[in-house]
């Protein structure tokens, strides 16, 4: 392999990481419980805090998803239809075993750790 071949290998694997096309679209309107993403001001929240970690796996830098969390079965395995959810939270990030993984399929595999966080309240 020739230098600019390498060069090439690895400015590919660091655009990969910034220059992917990861995205989740979350729909509120089709969660089956009352969701907020937070409480009224100076309320305190009473209820039954949870958290969940699920992992998105996408192909070729992000442009192809390949498996993404579902907000409507983590919000199902935690509350009744009766219940609501409140201070909820979406968080994804990439761990350095995510990273590892692009880096060693030169972004042909992309995963996403997506951690849910909330707060469900019994009627």
């Amino acid at each position: 392999m020739t230098r600019r071949t390498l060069r090439s290998i690895l400015l590919i694997c660091c655009l990969s990481g910034t220059a992917g096309g990861c995205a989740m679209t979350l729909d509120a309107t089709t969660l089956g419980v009352d969701a907020s993403m937070a409480a009224p001001a100076g309320t305190a929240v009473q209820g039954e805090a949870f958290t969940v970690n699920r992992s998105a796996v996408y192909l070729f830098g992000g442009l192809l998803p390949v498996s993404q969390p579902s907000l409507r079965r983590v919000l199902a395995t935690q509350a009744t239809s009766d219940a609501r959810v409140a201070n909820l939270r979406v968080r994804v990030r990439s761990r350095w075993s995510d990273v590892l993984i692009t880096v060693l399929t030169a972004g042909i595999v992309v995963p996403r750790s997506v951690t849910f966080e909330g707060v469900v309240i019994q009627p």
